[in-house]
């Protein structure tokens, strides 16, 4: 039987209307599945991102607690230097006052004389030398000549070698030296110094560690003490 123009009609509706929602149905499904995917890719954009900020904030953190600790050893060791600069200018103030205490000594001549005497023949012994030049100040000329045939007697007595002594009448010891002598041979190729300075540098190296710790105390963190 022929379909009139109305069933025609109804039919094509009919199938319009089944393919408008197919391809609704279909579209909803791409929407869905598009709205999926892009939550899925959001989350992860996110999560990397989130790991990325994470990441560069740690990273900050230590620069900021390295620095931390950098600044604090700088400081810690400024404080240091700073402790050790005052305790060893405290020592250098204590031994520039001992050196000048040394001119008291040659107030007493009696004293002075036989400190010279004995600082003449400990430079004898080291030198072993037949033939030494005496230099001291120009103000003790008079007490080294005083007291050198008893230095060569001496001398003498106890190595059995002869020994001439010149004293040293052109050249003379700083005016500013506090006092003591030096000794020369071999025409001036050797000399020792027994100055009164000279000794008391030489002292002072040998009891700066002892002057410290009783000024200071003892260092527990110290091995060594020179």
């Amino acid at each position: 039987m022929a379909l009139s123009d109305a069933d025609v009609q109804k039919q094509i509706k009919h199938m319009m209307a089944f393919i408008e929602q197919e391809a609704n149905e279909k579209a909803e499904e791409i929407d869905a599945k598009a709205e999926e995917e892009f939550n899925i890719e959001k989350g992860r954009l996110v999560q990397q991102q989130r790991l990325k900020i994470m990441e560069y904030f740690e990273k900050k953190e230590k620069q900021v607690e390295l620095q931390k600790k950098i600044q604090s050893s700088n400081m810690l060791n400024q404080a240091r230097l700073k402790a050790l600069k005052v305790r060893e200018d405290h020592i250098r103030g204590v031994l520039d006052e001992a050196r000048r205490r040394l001119g008291e000594v040659t107030r007493n001549q009696q004293q002075y004389t036989n400190i010279l005497k004995q600082l003449i023949i400990q430079g004898l012994y080291q030198l072993l030398e037949p033939t030494v030049t005496v230099r001291a100040r120009e103000v003790d000329q008079n007490l080294v000549k005083s007291i050198v045939d008893d230095c060569v007697s001496e001398y003498k007595s106890n190595t059995n070698k002869e020994i001439h002594i010149k004293l040293d009448s052109e050249s003379f010891l700083p005016v500013d030296s506090v006092g003591g002598i030096e000794l020369l041979a071999n025409r001036g190729r050797i000399k020792i110094s027994n100055t009164l300075e000279a000794r008391l540098d030489l002292v002072a190296q040998q009891l700066v560690p002892e002057v410290r710790v009783a000024l200071f105390g003892r260092n527990p963190n110290r091995k060594f003490l020179d």
